[in-house]
């Protein structure tokens, strides 16, 4: 079964191609993912590789965990699972509708409360 390794401390400059190569030389690489920054669309700074065999998987993170890769020393580990996000859904916006109580309203409607004569 396939290992995902957690690499941190990534030069700016390292794309997927050499994530990917800087690894290979420890076993067969499935996968190799730099993570961008959507907005700026620059590297930011770590990534993740999955490994086909686990004993290769623990070769890469014993001997590149420090190893300097164009500069800098790597952080690599085992990846932990994603922890789920806190809060539910995401809901945007100003206000809202629905009866929140007496003068309430803002931005986005919703029940204002009794008005007074006209």
């Amino acid at each position: 079964m396939a290992k995902k390794l957690y690499v941190g401390n990534l030069p700016y400059s390292v794309d997927d191609e050499a994530l990917h190569s800087h690894f290979a030389q420890y076993g067969t690489v499935e996968s190799a993912k730099v993570i961008m920054d959507r907005e700026s669309g620059r590297s930011k700074g770590f990534g993740f590789v999955e490994m086909a065999q686990d004993s290769d998987a623990d070769a890469a993170i014993e001997k590149s965990n420090g190893a300097e890769l164009n500069g800098r020393a790597l952080n690599v580990s085992e990846a932990r699972p994603q922890a789920p996000r806190e809060g539910g859904p995401r809901r945007g916006g100003f206000g809202g509708g629905g009866d929140r109580g007496p003068r309430r309203g803002g931005f986005g409607g919703g029940d204002r409360g009794p008005r007074g004569p006209r």
